[in-house]
């Protein structure tokens, strides 16, 4: 389980023929995940497992639990924080009038079709299923459990984790004990398809964005495909989120919001 959350379990691509709608099959895609062969012996590399980590850490929630992890999620984080019709893995038909719709930045759709097959950011996912707004847009991806691909707002997000690392109205998802164990460092390494350095919690990778991760080592979260970002300062109870529909291939609004909420907290 730690080998899952700290992204180090060895397979952090999908087959190179998965299609959309082998991604709305959860058995297809955790049977393919669990033959996989892994790529390295696991624990001793990393690198993000974009797609895999949902399905894997999904199926161990449903073989715990007997529910899947969108009903999970419903039950336990989202009707508690009162948030229940704001964050979904699978959003119900009912419910998909109420999305945003995604929209490419310009040029980004071009970028993409410049890009070699062999590239590797299509290591972690095939063209086919590269989270564009067009795939992204679509009601079979959007109705399926597809953990990777969550459908929530920034509010939501942000009172998720707010209640990681303090109390919200009563509800707190984990134990200051189990804090502790959830935000510290649990491996450090070069991501063996991005090639940067990177540090991860379990779970959630480590240091405040834009800054080094070494200095700001009480800062958990996890940026998303499009430039949505959410964290929490664990030193400092502070939380927050961004949600885009018009999707970046970087992280530039979501430094900006960093900066801004960081220097806040320090002249308060």
């Amino acid at each position: 389980m730690r080998h899952v959350l700290t992204h180090t379990v060895g397979v952090p691509g999908i087959p190179a023929d998965t299609t959309p709608e082998d991604l709305c099959d959860w058995d297809k895609m955790c049977a393919a995940i669990g033959e996989a062969e892994p790529w390295w012996e696991p624990g001793t590399k990393v690198a993000y497992h974009a797609y895999p980590f949902g399905y894997i850490v999904g199926e161990i929630v449903r073989r715990t639990t007997g529910k899947p992890i969108s009903q999970v999620l419903r039950e336990e984080v989202a009707v508690p924080l009162g948030i229940a019709d704001e964050i979904y893995f699978g959003v119900p038909e009912s419910e998909l009038g109420r999305l945003a719709r995604l929209e490419d930045m310009e040029g980004s759709a071009e970028m993409l079709a410049s890009m070699p097959d062999d590239s590797p950011f299509f290591k972690l996912g095939p063209r086919q299923v590269t989270p564009t707004a067009e795939f992204g847009n679509r009601p079979d991806i959007l109705m399926a459990d597809i953990p990777a691909g969550g459908k929530m707002s920034a509010r939501a997000v942000a009172r998720m984790y707010a209640a990681l690392v303090g109390e919200v109205d009563g509800v707190r998802l984990v134990s200051p004990e189990r804090l502790r164990e959830i935000s510290a460092g649990a491996f450090t390494g070069v991501d063996q398809i991005m090639g940067f350095p990177t540090t991860w919690a379990l779970g959630y990778s480590v240091g405040r964005l834009g800054a080094d991760p070494q200095e700001t080592r009480s800062v958990l979260g996890v940026g998303g495909v499009g430039g949505s970002f959410a964290c929490a300062d664990t030193a400092t109870g502070v939380t927050w989120a961004l949600t885009k529909n018009r999707l970046s291939a970087g992280f530039e609004v979501a430094e900006q919001i960093s900066e801004i909420v960081s220097k806040a907290v320090e002249e308060d």
